[in-house]
C-alpha cells in the first residue's frame, strides 16, 4: 500500500475512534472523513461503511492484544490473567469506540465463519485459555472457552464496572475470577451431560 494510502486509512480509523468515544449519536462516514481531513470519496475508497471502519479499529486493537499475548513467557492461568488485564486496559484506553461494536449475530457464529476483526483477539486468547483449562484439569473447551471469555470481557460491561466505582485492577481481578469459575462450571455441566 502506498504511504499516503496507508496514512489516510490510519487517519480514518483514528478519527472514527475519537468520534465514537465522544458521540452519543450515530456517526456518518462523511463525518469521519471530515475529522480525518480526507474527502468523503477517499473514505469510501477505504471503507464501504462506518461498520467497516469500526471493524478495522477493533482488528487493530485485537492485534495489540495478540502481540502482547505472544510476548508472554508465562503459561496457563497466569498468562490468561495477564492477557485479560491487557484487554481491560485496552478497553479503558479506547473507551466508547470499543463499546460501539455490537452485532446482531452471535459470537460463536461470527468466530467460526472467520469474521476478520475477531481473529486477532481469538489468536491472543486461544493458547492461554487452552493452557488454563488443561491446568485446571478441565480438558480443552475449544471455542466455548473463547465464548465465555467474550461474555465476561465485553467492553460495555468493563466500562460499566469502572463507572460503577471499581478500579481497573478490581474490575480485572473480578472478571478473571469469574472466568475461572465459568470455565469450571461449563466443564462440569458438559461432563454431567455426557454421563
Amino acid at each position: 500500500m502506498r504511504s499516503d494510502t496507508e496514512r489516510n486509512r490510519r487517519h480514518l480509523i483514528k478519527a472514527a475512534a475519537r468520534l465514537f468515544e465522544n458521540s452519543p449519536t450515530p456517526v456518518s462516514l462523511a463525518e469521519i472523513a471530515k475529522h480525518a481531513e480526507v474527502s468523503t470519496a477517499t473514505a469510501y475508497r477505504h471503507f464501504p461503511s462506518v461498520e467497516a471502519v469500526l471493524h478495522a479499529f477493533r482488528a487493530q486493537v485485537g492485534s495489540e492484544l495478540r502481540d502482547f499475548s505472544a510476548r508472554q513467557t508465562t503459561r496457563g492461568m497466569v498468562r490468561l490473567e495477564a492477557v485479560s488485564r491487557c484487554w481491560v486496559s485496552l478497553v479503558l484506553e479506547h473507551g466508547g469506540a470499543m463499546a460501539q461494536m455490537r452485532s446482531h449475530r452471535g459470537y460463536l457464529e461470527r468466530l467460526r465463519e472467520g469474521t476478520g476483526y475477531l481473529a486477532p483477539q481469538a489468536q491472543a486468547l486461544a493458547e492461554p485459555l487452552r493452557q488454563t483449562t488443561e491446568e485446571l484439569g478441565l480438558g480443552d473447551l475449544g471455542d466455548e472457552a473463547l465464548y465465555l471469555w467474550n461474555v465476561l470481557f465485553d467492553p460495555r460491561d468493563i466500562l460499566d464496572l469502572i463507572k460503577s466505582g471499581r478500579t481497573e485492577d478490581e474490575a480485572a481481578t473480578r472478571l478473571v475470577a469469574a472466568l475461572r469459575g465459568a470455565l469450571i462450571g461449563w466443564s462440569a455441566a458438559e461432563r454431567q451431560r455426557g454421563e
